[in-house]
């Protein structure tokens, strides 16, 4: 079974037992950071849901105000007008030809934008995006005819979340380079969504935990109960 290193070990014995307000956790997970590279700031939210029913599934999408840190590259399988569009609004990869490509083994892009006209073609690269949270939909706003819009917002930093099996979301909130401030908006635009994205079907508590940590680092618990209202 593997163990933790040393400064991991060190990290964990300066997390606080008791939950902390948003910021100062934030702050913590910048604090307790020790690895070389800029980590990844995330957040994992463990919903009183049942992901089994489809009236409890719980997905969104959410433009971070301040971006992830990580400029996403995007693919867009539309032509003609639609094509030209969203080469000028900045996508990395445009065409038709890249449905033959995926087939083939390449995904070397982090989100994908179809127009509807597409989907008879891109419906077949399901299995092969699908698990990797790379399928073109419309509830994500990836099925578009507006595709130049959905490039900016994508190149700006939006995210899409969906709960997974156990009923818990997870998704990135920045960098730790990033200021305490910039984490914290980014965290409280994420969170507002998710409480905006309570299912109907859901009873009881809805958000039962938050924790925020760094890509090497300890998690640091946020007082669920700000977010009561959900």
């Amino acid at each position: 079974m593997p163990t933790h290193g040393k400064k991991f070990r060190e990290a964990v014995k300066r997390v606080p037992e008791s939950e902390q307000q948003p910021a100062a956790a934030v702050g913590l997970v910048k604090e307790l950071s020790f690895a070389r590279f800029d980590e990844t700031v995330e957040v994992a939210v463990r919903l009183g849901v049942d992901p089994r029913h489809a009236d409890q599934i719980v997905r969104g999408t959410v433009v971070l105000p301040h971006g992830t840190g990580k400029t996403a590259r995007v693919l867009v399988i539309a032509q003609g007008d639609k094509a030209k569009e969203a080469e000028e609004a900045g996508a990395d990869f445009v065409g038709v030809e890249f449905v033959q490509k995926i087939k083939d083994g390449w995904v070397d892009f982090d989100a994908a934008v179809a127009t509807p006209d597409m989907m008879g073609q891109v419906g077949q690269l399901g299995r092969i995006l699908g698990p990797r949270g790379l399928m073109p939909t419309p509830k994500a706003g990836t099925v578009t005819l507006d595709v130049a819009r959905a490039v900016r917002e994508i190149k700006a930093g939006k995210i899409e979340f969906r709960v997974d099996k156990t009923g818990n979301v997870h998704a990135p909130i920045g960098k730790v380079s990033f200021s305490v401030d910039q984490l914290n908006d980014n965290l409280s635009a994420f969170m507002e969504n998710i409480v905006r994205a309570k299912p109907s079907a859901a009873k009881g508590r809805y958000v039962r935990a938050v924790t925020v940590s760094s890509t090497m680092g300890p998690g640091v618990s946020i007082d669920a109960n700000l977010y009561a209202r959900g």
